[in-house]
């Protein structure tokens, strides 16, 4: 998992069709004796629960010369226990109809799972287990490190990739926001299972631990379940608040050629972190300018009226310690200048003129209209929920986000625009064939 970008609130698929509204979705929050923070909704349509763990396991504990180390740590949880080997762990899950998956970001781990409720009490051992006992067997990390470097390399052959990796390096320099999660062909072949042991030991503790758990189960009857599964998940030392990036880097044009008939191109800067107060005014701003899709101005004047760029959108992806903005286009190595400075021409006008009432109007229907829809599986209630206790925006967040839209005025669209958007000091790259886009 990348990034936790709130742009999208980007939460999980789920293959659960079970469709909870809002308001059924309230939450109960309770913390284990051991640390573990319990976020229940009980949603009674299927006898199915859903489970989504974030844990405070992501890249930004990881050295430097170890990139990659949490994505690999990740990687293997279900590759090897105590009690089972990798097969054995599958054989579980496919005897239970269950589903089970793992992630890293830069801030947190990822651990994912959908059970049958009858199958609740055997789900629940099996995630212990893994979350516990987990024991890295070198067979399945010279296989996995195999699997990671593979997919390294076919980033390398992805332009927009490249261009979106280019650009975190060069926003947040020595820092762990401006390495890729997967790390290098390199410091992946040096990891060493002794890392990835002690890696786990430290960071995987119930203390610096989100769960969510929504579908057939009540609060007390989870809470008794974890209790029993997880007694022996002992707390360990207290996870840190993401430190803000130590160093922006300096606005700079980074020119990377392959032979592609296509130029990739990001263009932006800093940004706001996610409590930040102005959160809800950049996002219908954004939605405006750029994040909108078909409705939005700068898919109307690059697209529609000049064919320049068959995609193109801006976003703000907004964490917990830091931010960005990001212009995002495709288009012809021969127009890719133009449309570089058409973009830049539509932050400037939203920084210089009020957007219209139909405008405003649109984006917060939108924007409010679309929140719901959000919601419509257990599975990405689940992680929703789990977003909303890490960012700490309080159980009652889905009640009061139409509002929070709602109060954005024009004014408030054009002071942040003009806060936040900054056209002539932007950082940029190319990835292109150089020859045709030219040097200017």
């Amino acid at each position: 998992m990348k990034k936790l970008l709130w742009y999208a609130f980007a939460i999980f698929i789920s293959t659960s069709p079970a469709s909870p509204s809002m308001a059924a979705m309230v939450a109960k929050r309770t913390v284990l004796n051991n640390g573990l923070v319990l976020l229940t909704s009980e949603q009674r349509a299927l006898p199915m629960v859903s489970i989504e763990l974030l844990i405070d396991a992501g890249s930004r504990n990881e050295p430097a010369d170890q990139a990659g180390l949490a994505n690999l740590t990740s990687t293997l949880l279900t590759h090897g226990t105590q009690k089972r080997s990798a097969t054995q762990i599958s054989e579980a899950l496919d005897f239970m109809g269950a589903s089970l998956s793992t992630g890293a970001g830069e801030d947190v781990a990822t651990v994912s799972m959908t059970v049958l409720k009858k199958d609740l009490a055997a789900g629940l051992e099996l995630l212990a287990e893994i979350l516990t006992q987990s024991n890295f067997p070198q067979a399945e990390i010279d296989r996995q490190k195999q699997a990671v470097i593979a997919s390294i390399k076919a980033r390398e052959e992805d332009p927009g990739a490249v261009a979106a990796t280019a650009f975190a390096a060069v926003l947040f320099p020595k820092s762990p926001y401006g390495r890729p999660v997967e790390g290098t062909e390199a410091t992946v072949k040096g990891l060493q299972q002794k890392s990835l042991q002690e890696f786990y030991n430290r960071n995987y503790r119930p203390n610096r631990t989100i769960i969510a758990v929504v579908g057939d189960v009540a609060e007390q009857e989870i809470a008794q379940a974890l209790n029993k599964a997880m007694k022996g998940w002992a707390k360990g030392t207290p996870g840190k608040k993401p430190a803000p990036p130590a160093e922006i880097g300096k606005a700079q044009t980074v020119r990377i050629s392959k032979d592609l008939t296509q130029a990739n191109i990001v263009l932006g800067h800093n940004g706001a972190v996610r409590g930040n107060p102005d959160y809800y005014a950049i996002q219908v701003m954004n939605y405006i300018m750029g994040g909108g899709g078909f409705s939005s101005r700068a898919m109307d004047s690059i697209r529609n009226e000049r064919g320049l760029a068959y995609s193109v959108y801006s976003y703000f992806g907004a964490e917990k310690s830091h931010g960005s903005f990001q212009f995002v286009m495709q288009t012809k190595n021969e127009t890719a200048l133009q449309a570089i400075q058409i973009a830049k021409e539509e932050m400037g006008r939203m920084r210089e003129q009020p957007v219209s009432e139909q405008e405003l109007n649109d984006a917060k229907d939108y924007l409010t209209g679309s929140f719901p829809l959000r919601f419509d599986t257990n599975r990405k209630v689940a992680g929703f929920l789990a977003q909303v206790e890490y960012y700490e925006l309080g159980l009652d967040y889905p009640e009061r986000y139409a509002d929070l839209i709602r109060k954005v005025t024009r004014d408030d669209v054009l002071r942040v625009a003009r806060q936040y958007l900054h056209p002539e000091d932007l950082t940029l790259v190319i990835v292109a064939n150089r020859k045709k886009v030219g040097e200017k």
